[in-house]
């Protein structure tokens, strides 16, 4: 029989559209798993925010791939919000293929974004402190703009939602 595990293992292959280094799993947006004796499986999915628009793609995307696994019976994926999704979710590889994307990781256990806290992001590529933030506000509502004194790249920064 299938297991959760051999199922969160598998969708760590489903990568996010937005980024492409960081598993949704890794992410922290898979939530939920359960596999019934017949090998139906049913996927629940948090998103990042509600307005997310990659939320249907990355539906379709786990069903296409657990539906590839002829072992497997019906893939059902549900969205749901009684999870709520933070940063905290993300983990220490989801972290490191952030940082691999070229972002900074959001820092853990922030339950308040405040201006100090995002100005206090280290650069993804040399790990400076010595950085500036240039915009609290980057392309998506969870990035802020900020450029790095050490390395002389800008880079954006991934803001901690608790």
């Amino acid at each position: 029989m299938t297991t959760p595990k051999y199922i969160r293992q598998e969708l760590k292959q489903v990568k996010d559209p937005e980024i492409p280094t960081i598993s949704i799993v890794d992410l922290g947006i898979v939530t939920g798993i359960d596999v019934s004796e017949n090998n139906d499986v049913h996927v629940t999915l948090t998103p990042t925010f509600a307005g997310c628009p990659a939320l249907r793609m990355m539906e379709d995307m786990v069903k296409e791939h657990l539906g590839s696994y002829e072992q497997l019976g019906t893939i059902t994926v549900e969205t749901s919000f009684a999870t709520t999704w933070t940063t905290d979710l993300i983990t220490p590889e989801g972290h490191e293929a952030i940082k691999k994307h070229g972002l900074a990781p959001p820092k853990r256990n922030c339950s308040n974004i405040t201006m100090d806290l995002l100005e206090a992001t280290p650069c993804p590529y040399c790990e400076s402190s010595d950085t500036s933030m240039k915009s609290p506000f980057g392309p998506t509502l969870c990035r802020s703009l900020h450029y790095c004194n050490n390395c002389k790249q800008a880079f954006e920064g991934f803001k901690p939602v608790g």
